[in-house]
């Protein structure tokens, strides 16, 4: 997609990568031996991915920044965003990496994930220079730990966005070497609004309830927002604590991508400068509208069909 003059609302900046997912496994894999699979899905990947193209289907004006291989993944990352709206005129393509997989594998009610960064280890801050933030409104980072290549520099990454006039997003994600080496003191005063899940943020802190946990970075941290899955979720914002029940989906096809959902719902919201109840609320939404379809994006059409489906499923009207 060639670069639009059109000035964006949201720059997601984030790892980019598919999703080969085997479902109805006969057994799970065992060193030396093969198993079976009766279904399987290629579809695009990453939360960053997800959310951006989430948001679009709402009806923000996304782009994205990212870094793949020249290949045929990167094809398909390429043409899943551009359907969903989103302007991929700043992805980095490279013809020495490979673009970033990962294989999931369900098996009951649980799963394995395998996956290969590629590219997504590669994009750094150079890539990333201020004129990129030209005409942007607001940033969302997600996925700190998948991307080494950035997590040096996150600060600063937040730090150039505010001097640029952005308002800023971060969802952390999860650790896969479970280090969680991540500063929070030094990164969060650049954030506006923190997403973390409830799990992510006691790891962070190294508390064991979310009422400590919040309490142990809310001198330093502006907005928090702790996504609860079936819970709903709970923000902080200038002094109040604000718990919100989940909307309740009794027919859930998947979980894939609902945290994603919620950050695209909230988002959606904040930037139209809606209060944070009104933002929290929506992001329970859509978080809840993303289990009624399989793999995270499959809810996501456009937003009068995604108001349908809110009205319909969950009794929600604006």
């Amino acid at each position: 997609m060639t670069a639009s003059s059109e000035k964006f609302e949201v720059i997601v900046v984030g790892e980019l990568n598919v999703d080969l997912i085997l479902n109805q496994i006969a057994a799970f894999p065992e060193i030396g031996k093969e198993t079976l699979a009766n279904a399987m899905t290629l579809t695009l990947g990453s939360s960053s991915a997800i959310f951006a193209s989430n948001l679009s289907s709402l009806g923000a004006k996304v782009a994205f920044l990212g870094k793949i291989g020249k290949d045929i993944f990167g094809r398909l990352v390429l043409e899943s965003l551009e359907k969903k709206g989103v302007d991929t005129s700043l992805i980095i393509q490279c013809d020495s990496l490979n673009t970033g997989a990962t294989v999931v594998l369900n098996f009951d009610q649980d799963r394995a994930n395998v996956t290969h960064a590629g590219a997504m280890d590669h994009l750094t801050i150079d890539d990333i220079l201020p004129d990129k933030f030209e005409g942007c409104k607001h940033l969302h980072f997600s996925s700190y730990f998948l991307q080494a290549g950035l997590k040096k520099d996150i600060a600063r990454l937040f730090s150039e966005a505010k001097k640029a006039g952005l308002t800023t997003s971060f969802d952390v994600q999860w650790d896969p070497w479970e280090k969680w080496d991540l500063d929070l003191k030094s990164v969060l005063p650049h954030v506006d609004v923190f997403l973390p899940n409830e799990k992510e943020l006691m790891k962070l802190t190294g508390r064991n309830t979310l009422e400590s946990a919040i309490d142990s970075i809310k001198g330093f941290a502006n907005t928090i927002v702790v996504k609860l899955g079936g819970k709903g979720s709970a923000s902080y914002h200038k002094g109040q604590l604000i718990a919100m029940p989940a909307f309740m989906n009794e027919q859930v096809v998947d979980a894939i991508g609902a945290g994603d959902s919620f950050n695209a719902g909230f988002i959606y919201k904040f930037i139209q400068g809606a209060p944070i109840e009104t933002c929290q609320r929506y992001g329970n939404l859509m978080g809840a509208i993303s289990t009624t379809a399989a793999g995270g994006t499959a809810a996501f059409t456009d937003n009068k069909n995604i108001m349908k489906n809110a009205k319909e499923r969950f009794g929600f009207s604006e």
